[in-house]
């Protein structure tokens, strides 16, 4: 299917990368507006890692920028905006909402966890092929393998979107935010914890009675810790 966001949707695309010996492999989704990028070592780079990469891309250009990114998005992100000089600002998760934001906040760019990609001068719009270029560019320039770009700023380990199945998904969110209230919680959109060395996303489908979890931590050993113990507490 074409969904990128979905690894086992990738193992054409990252088989035909160690074929061909190329240097990155593209994968869309059936429009065209989201992408994920496959190194040539044939893996899947992580949305938060690109949107790492297009951010300093976009901020090396325009000094001071809004840039955003959305709940899911991993740490690096407001680090490597930051770090260049740029204003973080999060948004909730759904491209009609950000694209509202980033006109109502002037935002140059804007990175979803999803693959999907925005940019002002497009209208505010979300373009996979615009991404793929600014990326294209960025190692035409550099000269790196994209795994030595990526090495740069895939320093946490982070789960990806894990769907589970539950009869309440807001009573389960509730039991959640009690069992974890010694850490830092955010509402803007589900639930966000976060600690010094590891933090959660926990948002309810709007459509199916899902809950969708993301975890992300200093190593990838407290990753899976948290992330199993999170799993245990919401499957029971």
């Amino acid at each position: 299917q074409p969904s990128p966001i979905e690894d086992k949707n990738l193992v054409d695309i990252k088989k035909k990368v160690i074929d061909e010996s190329a240097d990155i492999g593209l994968a869309f989704d059936g429009d065209g507006d989201r992408v994920y990028l496959i190194d040539e070592k044939g893996e899947a780079v992580n949305a938060t890692v690109m949107t790492a990469m297009i951010a300093k891309r976009m901020l090396d250009r325009n000094p001071g920028a809004k840039i955003l990114y959305n709940v899911n998005v991993g740490w690096i992100v407001p680090e490597t905006i930051k770090k260049m000089g740029g204003i973080p600002q999060i948004t909730k998760v759904g491209h009609s909402l950000i694209k509202a934001q980033m006109r109502k906040e002037d935002g140059l760019f804007a990175g979803e966890h999803s693959g999907h990609y925005y940019f002002k001068d497009l209208y505010y719009a979300d373009s996979g092929m615009l991404a793929s270029l600014i990326v294209l560019e960025l190692m035409s320039e550099d000269g790196r393998e994209l795994s030595e770009i990526v090495k740069e700023y895939d320093i946490y380990s982070l789960s990806g979107e894990i769907n589970i199945e539950v009869a309440d998904p807001l009573k389960k969110i509730e039991e959640i935010k009690v069992k974890y209230s010694d850490g830092k919680i955010s509402e803007l959109d589900g639930l966000s914890v976060e600690y010094s060395d590891w933090r959660f996303i926990l948002r309810p489908s709007n459509t199916e009675p899902l809950l969708r979890l993301n975890v992300e931590a200093k190593t990838k050993e407290l990753m899976e810790k948290k992330r199993d113990e999170l799993l245990d507490i919401i499957r029971a």
